[in-house]
């Protein structure tokens, strides 16, 4: 079965957070220039798009992308609709069977428009995090920028999941996605002091 592009094309119309680098190529050798090659430059904010965000993004001890371990990005997935919820509680997942599954990824659809940053945003309640861990859970994704509210600075789910050592992934594309079960591949960049990298994630139907 083939792959399926769950990520955001990167382009200057990307979407970041209010006040972060926005998203540009350019570049820095043409052709014509070198006699050869055309050569690209970027400049980016590491949380533009779909991206993983490391413990060091909210907490200045945290892990850092080189330090995370890359079997998390890698494996089942259960994909769950929770379209038109405000928030997704504990009460939302415990008729779930994911017991083989080490990893959820929650299709919202309150990001309508990618290339405008969402007021509001379906987010991660306190204690989900802790739930989902004892279900063996380790990775989190969802197609928002963030997994708390855009306004909120204490970050409760996110250090709620990083205490429970469940990874971050956050800016996927699921509008055409239909609730199921899936194998994901969403690699981080091997940024050494990196606070979140941009990856290519993407998902095939299990049987």
């Amino acid at each position: 079965m083939n792959w399926i592009d769950i990520s955001q094309p990167l382009s200057p119309s990307t979407a970041v957070w209010p006040g972060d680098t926005r998203f540009q190529f350019s570049l820095s050798w043409t052709k014509e220039q070198s006699g050869s090659v055309n050569v690209g430059k970027i400049e980016m904010s590491t949380h533009t798009g779909t991206h993983i965000d490391a413990p060091y993004h909210f907490d200045d001890q945290g892990k850092r992308v080189l330090d995370l371990d890359v079997n998390r990005y890698i494996g089942k997935a259960f994909i769950m609709d929770i379209t038109g919820k405000a928030s997704i509680q504990v009460q939302d997942l415990q008729h779930l069977e994911i017991s083989d599954y080490h990893i959820i990824i929650f299709k919202t659809m309150s990001w309508k428009n990618r290339h405008e940053f969402p007021a509001t945003i379906t987010y991660l309640e306190k204690g989900v995090a802790q739930y989902l861990a004892g279900k063996g859970i380790q990775l989190v994704g969802l197609d928002v920028p963030s997994v708390d509210p855009v306004d909120s600075k204490e970050l409760i789910a996110h250090h709620e999941l990083a205490e429970n050592d469940i990874h971050i992934l956050e800016g996927l594309v699921l509008d055409d996605i239909a609730e199921g079960y899936y194998e994901l591949v969403a690699l981080p960049l091997p940024i050494k002091e990196a606070d979140g990298s941009p990856v290519r994630a993407v998902i095939r139907k299990l049987a």
